[in-house]
Parts: C-alpha cells; structure tokens; sequence
C-alpha cells in the first residue's frame, strides 16, 4: 500500500502509533477545497522536515524519476526542449549512475518544489503533489495516483480521494481527527523544525536534559549538535543555542567578541513535576532569539509578542481554557495535582515568595535584591497583613543559594509555608509580592493581585502593582489572556511524556493532571539525597547558633 502522504515527522526517540487510517473520511468534498488550500498555506504532506539543500546554480529543472529508464526518458525529454542542461534529478536508487547532477537523502519536498523553475515527476513521487500545491509548472511521466494533479480541475478531487478520504488517529489522546485537523497538527511541528533549522550548535544543555530537550531542539535530519567548545564560525546566518548558566565562559566571551547570533534556551513556565536541581528533565523549554524573558535590559521573543502581536478572538478563547484547565488541576511550574485547604490567618493575607538568590532571573531582572529583603519591604508595605512566607523549593532542598533562617524570616512573617502545592496556597491568599517569581505569574492566573519588586517578564502590562524599573518599551495595556496567550501558547514548546513529541501545552496539562507525566531520571535520587544532606546540617549549624 503506498504511503500515506500526510505522516508524523520522525522525531527522535517518538512512541506513537500509524498517523493515517483507513477509514470513513470526515471532510466532504466541498471542505476537500479548503483542504487543498490549507496544505498550499502550512506547506506540509510528503517528508517536509527533510533537508532543505540549495539547488545548484542554473539546475532549476527537478526530475524526479522512479526508475533508470524514466530517468533516460526524463532528460531525453529535457534535451529535446534544450533544457538538458538546466536538469537536476532526485536520487531514487543510490546503486544506479545517472549522467546528471543528483539530489541526495531524505528531502523537503516543499523547499525543492519551490526552488524549482519546474518539476517533471513520476505519477507516483509525492513530488508531484507537493509541486501541484505549490503551484509549479509540473509534467507528470507514467501512471499513478498522482497522475491527474497537474490539471488544476483534478487536483482538489486527488486530494480528497488520496489525503481528505483517511482518517488520522491523535498521537496524544488516540482519537480520530479529520485531514484538516492532521494538517494543523502537522503545520505545528513544520513551525518549530523549520525554527530550530536555525540552530546550528547547542551548548550547556546537560545530558539529563537532553531526553526531553532533544526532541524539542530537533531540525528534521539530526540530533542537535552539542558542543563544549566554539566551532568554525558558520558563514550563513544560523545561531549558536545556549543554556547561558551551563555554557562554558570562555565560549560566551568568543561569542560575544564576534557578535555571533545566539538564541537562548531556557526552562518553559509549566516545567513538569519534580526540580530541575535534582535532574528532573524540563517538559517545555523556551527558545529565544532576541534575548530572554527574565532580563529586561533588552527585548526577548516574549516582550516582542507582547508589544506587537495581534491575537484573535479564537487563541484567546484558548487561552482562557488553557487558563481554566491550569487552575483547576492545580498545576504550577514544579507541581499538579496535589491541592490541600490551608489553615492560615484571619484577615487578608499576602503571600511572600522566595527565590534563588544568584538565579539569573534575580541577577538580571532585580540586581542585589534578596529574600530577607523582600520580606522587609513586604511588610513595610503590608503592615496589618498576614504575612506567609514560602522558601523557593530548590533552596529548601539544599541545592541554591537564598536562604532565611526561620528566626529572622519571623521577624517579618506571621509563618512559613514549606510544603504542599504552591498552587493551592496560591489560591488561599488575597495578594502577593514578589521580586521576579513565576509565582507571580501563577498568582495572576488565579485571579490574585501581584506586587513586583523587580522587573519580571509580566510586569509592566497593566496587571501588577510595580516597584522595580520598568522598561519604557512594555507601553501596551494587556489583558490577562493575551499574557497568557503569549507566554503559555506563542512562546515556549512542550514535550508529551507519553507519546514524546512536541505538543500543545493543552496535552502537557492534562498529563500532568493525570499523573502521566514521569520521565525516567536517574540522578534524581542522588541530587535528592545530598540536598537532604545539605538541609539536615544547615538546621544542626542553625540550631547551634
């Protein structure tokens, strides 16, 4: 049976079933129309995560035979035209000599179809479809299910008999979903390949991310490139890709001295349950091109979309449910599922939220600002409130730097909180502050007011109370959804555990809602048991004082 022309792409490491099934179609033949029209505007169907190679100069003829004769036919053809010599051919059988300049591997379709001043096909090549949607002028040779596309009349039938009659299963949840929704599936990864195909290294990025992280840095051909240290310079217009905090310095400092693009990666806003300082892998990273959300010296891919994107009524109806959902399974950063009542004081209470002390959140967005402080000002501000404090979790598990000793955290605080879901306790305050905490971010989801003591990705949006100095460019008024249509939708990529493709942050969601969200880890353990150990003798030395 031929293969399908609508497929998942091959990510690495990806656990999921056949895409296209045989089956009563759920397009009629007028929606065939829209079909046809969707595939030419998200350019997808065919291996379109292929290599993308540069015709050679003058080479603007594509052949794509299916055989050595056809090959012979093809360019006898081309000769008779006097274009002999403006012919490349696709390679369909690395043991068989064509004399013409050849094509070789797995290819972008699209790409190549596009670059083409023309394509001859076999009636068989998905070639020939993809030249038809692309709307190339296209010869088709032989007999095949292709055969009657280069008639514009015939195109939209082929499509519905050939991609609109199947039905796709979901790889996230196994459910049936019609052709047009295959195709915006599809047009999703088709976005982040051709964006990671800018990437052409990748540094600091540990081993134990790589799991999660890799799939979601893949370009369509290779594995990201990691590297410790800084390779010839590209001469094309590629980025190096770099988890700033674990690059080594020395390569910063060359990438700095050349001017080199470098795009940014960093932990997504709904990382998955479990710390990233015990090597729990992120479930969904930020890739930034422009600089980072959490530095407000310049601007990032987030405070871009903030400042100029237009949304429509239907992403920020997602939004809200995305919002929705997040709020009723309880999710945050490192946590779901898990929701308690509280027992806190009577009368309003605000809830205090500590950081780590040397992040590169605090030291670009709130430079010397620390938790003890925080808390002072809080209260300063908050004299008649009741005042919760809660420890960042990766302080309280012994591996950063920010720690208040309980005593003098109480000479502001009415309590700390340490345990349970900060999602839940969320909930159960009026207000909170916070210097640049994605706590704050979280509070807004659920409908909180915020104080910011410096300057986080949210502030300066009309949404929060603001101390810090906010950049003179965050001019534009934003509502709640189209904060989080940016930062939860437009911005970040996740991972499914499950099925271990990129997906929508709705899947990601409810996996985690689910408890479907565990990554093997096998740091874990060790990271958890030397936090332990650094939290039992920072008590005893306390204790002692």
């Amino acid at each position: 049976m031929a293969e399908p022309f609508l497929k998942i792409p091959p990510f690495p490491g990806h656990r999921c079933g056949p895409f296209a099934l045989a089956g009563k179609s759920l397009i009629d033949h007028e929606q065939a129309g829209d079909l046809v029209a969707l595939l030419r505007s998200k350019r997808v169907g065919g291996n379109f995560w292929g290599g993308r190679p540069n015709l050679p100069e003058g080479r603007d003829l594509v052949l794509a035979p299916s055989s050595r004769s056809q090959a012979a036919e093809m360019l006898e053809a081309a000769a008779g035209e006097g274009l002999r010599d403006r012919c490349i051919v696709i390679d369909f059988d690395h043991s068989q000599r064509i004399e013409a300049p050849l094509l070789h591997g797995e290819l972008d379709w699209w790409h190549i179809a596009e670059a083409a001043s023309q394509v001859w096909a076999d009636a068989n090549h998905e070639l020939a479809l993809v030249a038809a949607l692309a709307e190339r002028p296209l010869k088709i040779f032989g007999e095949g299910r292709f055969e009657a596309v280069a008639n514009d009349d015939e195109l939209i039938s082929t499509v519905e008999q050939l991609v609109g009659s199947r039905i796709y299963a979901s790889p996230f949840s196994g459910e049936a979903i019609s052709a047009i929704q295959a195709v915006e599936m599809l047009s999703d990864w088709r976005r982040l390949i051709d964006r990671n195909r800018l990437i052409s290294t990748v540094f600091g990025v540990a081993g134990w991310k790589r799991p999660t992280a890799d799939p979601m840095l893949w370009d369509g051909t290779s594995l990201p490139r990691h590297a410790a240290a800084l390779p010839a310079i590209p001469s094309n217009d590629s980025y190096f890709a770099a988890w700033k905090s674990r690059t080594p310095v020395d390569v910063l400092d060359r990438v700095t001295e050349e001017g080199l693009p470098v795009a940014e990666i960093e932990d997504g806003m709904i990382r998955g349950r479990g710390l990233g300082a015990n090597c729990i892998p992120p479930l969904s990273i930020v890739v930034d091109f422009s600089g980072i959300y959490f530095d407000p010296a310049g601007p990032s891919d987030l405070e871009r979309i903030l400042v100029s994107a237009d949304m429509d009524e239907a992403l920020l109806d997602r939004a809200a449910r995305l919002r929705r959902m997040i709020i009723e399974a309880g999710i945050s950063k490192y946590d779901g599922g898990a929701r308690q009542q509280l027992s806190l004081g009577s009368g309003r209470r605000v809830l205090v939220l500590g950081q780590v002390e040397d992040d590169r959140s605090i030291l670009n967005g709130a430079p010397g600002q620390t938790n003890l402080g925080l808390l002072m000002r809080a209260r300063e501000l908050e004299p008649d409130s009741w005042l919760i404090y809660r420890p960042h979790p990766d302080v309280e598990a012994g591996h950063r730097k920010g720690h208040v000793p309980d005593r003098k955290a109480m000479e502001y605080a009415n309590e700390i909180e340490r345990g349970g879901s900060i999602s839940a306790l969320i909930e159960s305050v009026d207000r909170v502050h916070c210097i640049t905490s994605l706590g704050g971010f979280e509070a807004l989801l659920r409908g909180k007011q915020v104080t910011t003591h410096g300057v986080p990705f949210y502030a300066g949006w009309g949404l929060t109370t603001d101390h810090g100095p906010v950049p003179s460019r965050r001019s534009r008024r934003r509502t709640l959804d189209e904060l989080v249509a940016a930062t939860l939708i437009l911005y970040p990529t996740y991972f499914d555990p499950v099925s271990r493709l990129p997906c929508p942050p709705e899947v990601l969601v409810g996996r985690i809602a689910r408890g479907e969200d565990s990554i093997a880890a096998p740091l874990a353990w060790l990271r958890t048991s030397q936090g332990k150990l650094k939290v039992a003798l920072r008590r005893l030395l306390e204790a002692a004082a």
